[in-house]
């Protein structure tokens, strides 16, 4: 039973903190830009969301690999966004990513005979 909750933890939160970051992307509908800024807008937000897709689905085939690329991907975009020099808030939406690529890790650590739980 601990093993199936450490095996979807961290699929299900890394699910809905995508969510979570996707729901900012939909900001760009408000305005009076054409639908093709708009889109173009809708694209270039969404584009963290995406790379963070294929990370998961690195991740849920090789948790070692995903968890550790969803760490650096959580410090690379701390970095991007200054988040230890001037927005500290940025860690509310990059921190759920980087613990979960240690959730990733741990279950493939603690549980390694495990494929799917």
């Amino acid at each position: 039973m601990k093993s199936k909750i450490m095996y979807w933890l961290p699929r299900v939160l890394t699910i809905i903190f995508i969510l979570f970051m996707g729901m900012f992307s939909l900001d760009v509908f408000e305005g009076n830009d054409s639908l093709g800024n708009k889109m173009l807008g809708f694209l270039m937000h969404n584009i963290p969301v995406l790379i963070i897709i294929v990370i998961l689905i690195i991740a849920w085939r090789n948790e070692i690999i995903g968890g550790v690329l969803l760490m650096l991907a959580a410090l690379t975009g701390s970095y991007f966004y200054h988040s230890f020099t001037g927005n500290p808030w940025s860690l509310v939406v990059l921190a759920p990513f980087f613990c979960t690529g240690i959730l990733f890790v741990i279950h493939k650590l603690l549980y390694p005979e495990n494929k799917k739980g």
